[in-house]
């Protein structure tokens, strides 16, 4: 296959707002061993691309310096060693960087094919919060069919995919939300009661959904005076997993309930890990989560789609938490 020597991307010229995003013209990058260059098709939009368009989560060393961690499209090159994909063959990728362009080169263990039935747009939306919420909800939390979920933000893409996976796979699920309506959504999606944090202590709703006894795993990206509240309504052998911050990574903690109800308190970034730990969740994801998006158990939810050159716009949207689901770059 004959490719261009350039293509469009979408840089960030400076640290700032959603304005410093900037098309430009870049080189096709080529792949390199173990490697498959992708011609993308959708990429989608994550609060990891605002933070590095805000200068405050610099790409890993090695990476590209263009945002966009997940992408859907078509194997146009395949890198040495590498076997299982072929040219013209339909995939969506996990990216340390570099998805807000019309090629992209991937780690073909971070590949995946396309779901049956989906189209690319909707597999942009699935690699990072998939690759999220599985290796954080059913990892590192154990989450078991059986037990109560709760997830704060359950509007978020992470949210959302976090909702339809744990109650596809046996959980009772508490979901928070901002409003009225946004709760609906995620009852919709197929929480067994979303909270209002607005009009609501989530904490106490929590404890009398459950009778008392508190929840069994709690997937957190607020952080701050979040955290001794979800430790106040864990149950006993109760995991608290922690992604994100947005209200402060600092907290200040009274250790005595960890030790009483015996909680683990843990986290993990996605961004960092090798290719190695991303491809084992790759597989995992391929062999019990690929299943349920093609029977539609677990359907992508994407809210919005802009053309490449309005990923301002995309980010503004991002940014206004106005969405439901996952926001797309359609290239």
């Amino acid at each position: 296959m004959t490719l261009p020597d350039s293509m469009r991307a979408v840089e960030i010229k400076a640290p700032g707002g959603p304005e410093v995003l900037t098309p430009c013209t870049r080189p096709v990058p080529e792949p390199s061993p173990g490697e498959l260059l992708l011609k993308v098709a959708a990429a989608g939009v994550n609060r990891p691309d605002v933070l590095q368009r805000m200068g405050v989560y610099p790409p890993p060393p090695g990476a590209s310096d263009l945002p966009g961690l997940e992408v859907a499209g078509t194997v146009v090159a395949v890198g040495e060693g590498v076997t299982g994909w072929s040219v013209g063959d339909p995939a969506c990728a996990l990216l340390a960087g570099g998805g807000y362009a019309e090629y992209a080169v991937a780690p073909a263990p971070q590949c995946l094919p396309i779901p049956k039935g989906l189209t690319p747009v909707q597999a942009a939306s699935l690699p990072e919060t998939f690759f999220t919420v599985w290796t954080n909800v059913f990892e590192r939390g154990a989450l078991k069919p059986g037990e109560t979920f709760l997830v704060h933000g359950g509007t978020s893409g992470i949210g959302v995919t976090a909702i339809q996976l744990a109650k596809a796979l046996g959980a009772t699920v508490l979901a928070t939300a901002g409003g009225p309506e946004k709760v609906k959504a995620c009852e919709a999606l197929g929480a067994d009661r979303g909270i209002d944090y607005h009009a609501e202590d989530f904490a106490a709703v929590a404890k009398e959904l459950t009778g008392g006894k508190g929840v069994d795993v709690i997937l957190d990206m607020v952080g701050g005076d979040y955290v001794p509240r979800n430790l106040d309504c864990l149950g006993l052998e109760g995991r608290h997993v922690s992604i994100a911050f947005l209200r402060g990574q600092t907290v200040k903690l009274d250790l005595r309930p960890v030790m009483m109800k015996r909680l683990t308190l843990t986290g993990s970034t996605l961004r960092a890990r090798s290719v190695a730990e991303k491809g084992a969740i790759a597989r995992s994801l391929l062999g019990q989560a690929w299943p349920l998006l093609e029977s539609g158990r677990v359907k992508p939810v994407v809210h919005a789609t802009f053309p490449l050159d309005k990923a301002p716009d995309a980010h503004a949207l991002m940014e206004s938490s106005t969405h439901v689901g996952k926001i797309v770059l359609e290239v």
